[in-house]
């Protein structure tokens, strides 16, 4: 391929990036129990949450579009069959997965003992259904959920190949959304409090974001159909959309701002939420032929270990921040200034190690030669 259809892959960088970083600000903007400072003045609450409230454009589902499509792209390429493929990710995905859980399980005593629960941590680390829940739901952090929600979806990518010939299937995300909505407001009101309900929500999200598959291939037809010439089009059409669903976001967010609690509730939010890591995919796209930076590139190669590796240095910089009577803004600019660069030296430090690149994608196994194939974001 020639020079300028490689550059065109870029934005692909770019998004993957933005994905890996966005997520250290994301996870910096609540306070050291998740919650949105719930004690603060709401006038205090202002800045983290409108910080959050832009971070939140490019979440994890995002990170799932971009992995879904790079996935179809080199398997439209290699031909591979199923079981290769689905064996190939399970190398990629679920080594790094067992790895960062371990580690997870252990860490967390460090927290859980300066906040003062340790005995309810080592009481989980020694029953057996908790680890249940460590390997299915990666509950074992608040981020490790990405990992096997991404291989359960990558299971189903045959399932895509319909987006892929008509792409028009895309808009089945609407569908899959509003049966998210549903669906998890049926579940909460009839197992709360049942062990079978994180079950039941994360069976309920894979089923649903089916639709970010449909996307991701839909937007391959697009791309590999001549995509400048049909997507450019939309540009200013999927601006005006996003504009309208940020304005959704700004009034849930004055709504977390008031009253101090998440606004599960508000549903023009709701779809502002799961909509625009879609809109922001697809306005990149259109943008595929400006001048995006070649160096992207070699940054965005570690984004997924900066995702991995981010809760670390949260932790303890919360730790450091107990009993602070610093502003909520104050206590997350410090956070994320804490976390983003120590996560970004641990992630090239494991990176360039030959014994453990591979945790965070970035090297072989141990008992195998050469690296693992990798899924570029240019074309071979």
């Amino acid at each position: 391929m020639s020079e300028t259809v490689r550059a065109r892959l870029e934005w692909i960088d770019a998004l993957r990036l933005v994905a890996g970083l966005s997520m250290v600000g994301l996870h910096a903007t609540a306070d050291a129990t998740g919650q949105p400072f719930v004690t603060a003045l709401p006038e205090e609450r202002i800045i983290p949450m409108m910080l959050r409230a832009v971070l939140y454009i490019a979440r994890t589902e995002l990170f799932l579009i971009i992995s879904i499509f790079l996935l179809l792209m080199a398997q439209h390429r290699s031909g591979r069959g199923y079981a290769a493929t689905i064996a190939l990710q399970a190398r990629r995905l679920l080594l790094p997965f067992l790895f960062w859980t371990v580690f997870y399980a252990g860490f967390n005593l460090i927290k859980a003992g300066h906040f003062g629960y340790l005995d309810a941590v080592l009481e989980e680390l020694g029953t057996p259904v908790k680890w249940v829940g460590f390997l299915l739901l990666g509950d074992v952090k608040y981020h490790m959920h990405f990992i096997p929600t991404l291989f359960a979806l990558v299971l189903l990518f045959p399932l895509y190949r319909a987006a892929y010939r008509w792409p028009v299937l895309g808009a089945l995300i609407l569908i899959c959304l509003m049966f998210k909505r549903q669906a998890d407001l049926f579940v909460y009101a009839q197992f709360w409090g049942d062990d079978a309900l994180p079950y039941l929500v994360r069976a309920i999200k894979i089923a649903s974001y089916t639709g970010y598959g449909m996307v991701a291939a839909a937007c391959l037809a697009l791309w590999q159909r001549d995509a400048p010439r049909l997507i450019a089009p939309w540009y200013f059409a999927l601006g005006a959309v996003a504009i309208v669903l940020l304005q959704a976001k700004w009034d849930a967010t004055w709504q977390t701002i008031e009253t101090g609690r998440w606004p599960y509730d508000h549903t023009a939010g709701y779809w502002a939420d799961f909509l625009m890591p879609v809109l922001l995919f697809a306005l990149c796209m259109c943008l595929a032929r400006q001048g995006w930076a070649p160096r992207i590139g070699r940054y965005a190669r570690y984004s997924f270990g900066i995702y991995l590796c981010h809760p670390i240095f949260l932790d303890l910089a919360e730790i450091l921040l107990a009993g602070s009577t610093w502003t909520p803004a104050i206590i997350v600019l410090t956070k994320v200034a804490i976390a983003l660069p120590c996560a970004c030296l641990l992630t090239l430090g494991l990176a360039r190690s030959r014994h453990l690149g591979w945790s965070v994608g970035l090297g072989p196994l141990p008992w195998q030669p050469t690296a693992l194939p990798q899924f570029s974001s240019r074309p071979s």
